[in-house]
Order: C-alpha cells, then sequence, then structure tokens
C-alpha cells in the first residue's frame, strides 16, 4: 500500500518535471523566433552607446591623438591627464556641490509634493479637481523659454528680501526646478497611485488605522516604485539642466556641472577636447551609479510593499 502511494506521489512529480522540460526549449525557440528584430534592437543599441563610447575614449586620449585623423578608436597613448586637469579646475568642486545640493532639494520637496497632489487627485473629489488635472497638462505645454524672463525677475525680488533664494543661490534655482518638474512628476506619480486598489485603504481603516497611517503602512510602501522612479527623473533634470541656470546663475563660484563645462571652452580660441570629455564622464558617472541602484531599488519596493500591504 505504501509502495503503490510512493508511486503515485512520484508520477505527478515526473509528469511535471517533464512538462518544465518540454517549455524549456519552446522558451529559447521563443527567444531567437525573429532573428531581424533581434539584430535590429542590437543595432539600436549599438548606436545609443556609440557617443557614450567616443565620450569616453576621447576622455583619455592627449589632445594631439585626440584631433588627429583618421580618428583612434581606441586611445593609443593613454592618459589620465585630462581627468587631472577636469579635477584640479578651482570650480569643480564647488560645481559638484552646487548640482548635488539642487538635485537634493528638487528630489526631496518635487517629490514629496508630487506625491501628496497625486495622492489628493486620485483619492479624493472636490472641486476644481477636473480644472486642477487640466491645468497640470496645460503648464507641461509651456515652453520652458517663455518663463525665462518672468522667473528671472521673480528671483531678483526674492533677493531683496533675502539671498538665498535670489539670483546666484543655489536653493533658488531649485525652487524653479521643483516648480518646473512638480506637474509633471504628480502626472506621473497619480498612475501609480491610481493602480492601487483603494479597497486596501479601507480595509487598514476598518483594522482600526486612521486615514493617515492607512496611507503610511499600506499605499506608501506600495508606491515604492513610484516614488524612485518620479525622484530618479526628477535628480536627472537637475543634474543635466543647463539653459535655466545659465540665466540664473553668473558666478564661476555657484555654477552647475554642465555650465562648469563651459570653463574649458576659451571664448574664440581653441578648445580643450579632452577636458571636456573628462568632465562629462565625471558628471556621467553618478548617473549611472543611480541607475544601477534603481533596478534593484524597486523591485525591492515592489516586493516589501507587497508584504507590507
Amino acid at each position: 500500500m505504501s509502495h503503490a502511494t510512493a508511486k503515485n506521489q512520484i508520477a505527478p512529480a515526473n509528469a511535471s518535471g517533464g512538462s518544465d522540460v518540454k517549455t524549456a526549449p519552446r522558451q529559447r525557440n521563443r527567444r531567437f523566433k525573429h532573428p531581424v528584430a533581434n539584430v535590429l534592437a542590437i543595432l539600436i543599441a549599438l548606436l545609443w552607446l556609440v557617443p557614450v563610447y567616443w565620450m569616453v575614449n576621447s576622455a583619455f586620449q592627449p589632445d594631439r591623438d585626440l584631433l588627429s585623423w583618421p580618428p583612434n578608436l581606441i586611445p593609443k597613448n593613454f592618459t589620465f591627464d585630462n581627468f587631472f586637469t577636469a579635477i584640479t579646475n578651482p570650480n569643480f568642486f564647488p560645481a559638484l556641490r552646487a548640482s548635488l545640493t539642487a538635485g537634493a532639494l528638487t528630489v526631496a520637496f518635487g517629490a514629496t509634493g508630487a506625491l501628496l497632489a497625486s495622492f489628493a487627485l486620485s483619492r479624493f473629489r472636490f472641486r476644481g479637481r477636473t480644472i486642477m488635472i487640466i491645468a497640470i497638462l496645460v503648464v507641461q505645454m509651456i515652453p520652458a523659454e517663455a518663463l525665462f524672463i518672468s522667473q528671472y525677475r521673480m528671483l531678483d525680488e526674492f533677493g531683496q528680501y533675502s539671498s538665498i533664494f535670489g539670483l546666484n543661490s543655489v536653493v533658488g534655482l531649485s525652487l524653479l526646478y521643483i516648480g518646473t518638474i512638480v506637474p509633471f512628476i504628480t502626472w506621473m506619480m497619480r498612475g501609480f497611485v491610481d493602480g492601487i486598489p483603494i479597497e486596501l485603504e479601507e480595509a487598514a481603516k476598518v483594522d482600526g488605522c486612521s486615514a493617515v497611517g492607512a496611507f503610511m503602512r499600506v499605499t506608501l510602501p506600495l508606491l515604492a516604485p513610484g516614488i524612485v522612479a518620479t525622484s530618479v527623473f526628477g535628480f536627472l533634470f537637475a543634474w543635466n539642466e543647463y539653459t535655466l541656470a545659465l540665466i540664473v546663475l553668473s558666478k564661476d563660484s555657484s555654477v552647475t556641472l554642465p555650465i562648469w563645462l563651459q570653463s574649458f571652452q576659451q571664448g574664440l580660441k581653441s578648445t580643450d577636447w579632452g577636458a571636456v570629455m573628462a568632465g562629462a564622464t565625471l558628471i556621467a558617472i553618478p548617473v549611472i551609479i543611480i541607475f544601477l541602484i534603481v533596478q534593484n531599488k524597486i523591485s525591492q519596493g515592489m516586493v516589501a510593499g507587497a508584504v507590507k500591504g
């Protein structure tokens, strides 16, 4: 009797194992079912990587090799002089500090405001809600160049009361970044909030949680992927923005990294392209690190939110 029972228990296992073995070749065949599409995707990826490779390749070449013809696809005279020139520039670390400060302020206040605004637009039905949603869309359609004069004058007025919020101030520049990015990331965050069933919050309230407690314990953990995605977008906007910073910041001691790269352009004279490429590579390194971290954080946020919910 025991032998028959064991045989019956082994049979389903073998059957399931056989199905797994059969599905494995199917999955492999599915991957190579469209070779043309795979090759096209690889070519497009290579086209995206060519500018990045050329930037890094140029950063390790001396000027005489960088401007030679035909161009060197691989550095012949490998050198770190361009990075040394970029790092020893007296305005590099002040510019790095300014960019980090602008990015941190933009993420902290922009993501917080967008989170609260998106939750209100998604969960509550109040007078003027539709108008507010339309206003968010309309604001995003306004060209950034159309606001430069009014933004400049606004910071100029703020500077009469406090230099912290005026021109040539990273905090003042961050205020403009926050106002620019909040409408877009609010729209992004609203999609994440809509994807979370309101029944989860109602169930938490039945169990004794307040409205704030249900939001903090149930909704907020589930919003972790959305918060990370919108925060990264806000940081990258502040990190890479050039035009508005060029208008607001005019002192060499308060510029951000994209403006700092101009210091290697000597007016009508020559441009130190090696230092420019090295500086651009240094600016790109934090972005790459952030994306490597974000991939893990998004998956961890989804798992943590599911468990806590």
